[in-house]
């Protein structure tokens, strides 16, 4: 009896999500190498042109009739020049491709959610993280696959998709076992609502948690008037975590506040390290003016070829072998809620 599976487990990547895609491949090959009913595996090939006016088409170059198709897509990927509009469109036309080559299901693998942040309502304002989620699902997405997305909630503005939503924490702990050590060591969480993420942390480690308050100017974007600490980091070694680093001005901040309070080191670590500007520049400051210690991101977001060579204060690891688990799991009818603790 032929084990279970949902099809022959396909990838397609995205021009901006081939870096992270073509990683996830090499993961799934040694997995599937292990296992003798697989369907094995492989990167579709596809065409992606762009017009003079700037509109976008995308062909799939083989079939996929029948097949278990995954799509690669980082929104955040600048590096050719796409913005996260840019990025968001090129997936929803492989999306929609797919589905009407007949692919048995597709499933848009985006970690970094694109308007995650936009998911609460506001005076005239739309919620564009629903938005989003329900245009995936127009295309013809039947799950999307996500890291640490900004808000749980988002899970519900899917009708019918459902949202898996992964989380790099055990990759980010095992980096603090093996780099930095838990001696003198300390958890903190940079704003009340990545306290839940850095108590987990705190818990599985065993050590002590701080938080940085926050108090905000809410008449101007993104903006800071004062920080409290809640916890003691004199002569301790501080990991800050979070989901995201965008611009990295209240990272900066907060670096500043840490090492005011006595920190001796301190490390930032996010799952989406997205490193918009003028984030690198405010970061190299800060390294060099010995408030930061180290930044850690994931490779889920592409920053150029030898980016993390180019400059010291980075560091990254690799979620790819984890995502690669996830798929498989999938593909093969495998519980997953094990690999999403």
């Amino acid at each position: 009896m032929q084990p279970y599976t949902r099809g022959k487990l396909g990838i397609i990547a995205c021009e901006s999500g081939k870096p992270f895609a073509q990683k996830v491949v090499e993961e799934l090959k040694k997995i599937i190498a292990k296992d003798k009913d697989s369907n094995g595996a492989y990167l579709i090939n596809t065409k992606e042109t762009r017009f003079s006016n700037t509109e976008i088409k995308t062909e799939i170059e083989e079939s996929i009739r029948n097949k278990d198709i995954y799509i690669f897509q980082d929104v955040e990927n600048k590096v050719n020049g796409l913005n996260v509009n840019d990025n968001f469109m090129v997936l929803k036309t492989v999306i929609q491709a797919a589905r009407m080559s007949d692919a048995h299901y597709v499933t848009a693998v985006i970690p970094s959610f694109p308007y995650a942040r936009q998911d609460k309502p506001k005076t005239r304002e739309g919620i564009t993280a629903a938005m989003a989620a329900r245009e995936l699902e127009d295309v013809g997405a039947t799950r999307v696959i996500t890291l640490d997305v900004h808000n749980d909630a988002i899970g519900g503005f899917f009708r019918k998709a459902g949202l898996e939503n992964l989380h790099a924490s055990k990759n980010l702990m095992d980096y603090i076992n093996k780099k930095i050590g838990l001696k003198d060591l300390v958890i903190v969480a940079p704003d009340a609502g990545a306290a839940t993420r850095a108590n987990h942390y705190a818990k599985k480690l065993g050590t002590k948690l701080a938080l940085i308050h926050k108090e905000r100017d809410y008449s101007k974007a993104s903006t800071i008037e004062n920080m409290h600490l809640l916890g003691e980091v004199n002569g301790k070694k501080v990991f800050v975590v979070d989901d995201m680093i965008d611009t990295a001005g209240t990272l900066v901040n907060a670096a500043e506040k840490l090492k005011k309070e006595g920190a001796k080191e301190i490390y930032f670590a996010a799952s989406l390290a997205m490193l918009n500007e003028p984030a690198v520049e405010r970061i190299a400051k800060a390294y060099k003016e010995g408030f930061i210690t180290k930044i850690i991101g994931t490779d889920v977001i592409y920053h150029g070829e030898g980016f993390a060579k180019k400059h010291e204060w980075y560091e990254e690891i690799s979620v790819a072998k984890y995502f690669a688990r996830v798929i498989y799991n999938i593909n093969r009818g495998i519980s997953i809620s094990k690999l999403l603790k």
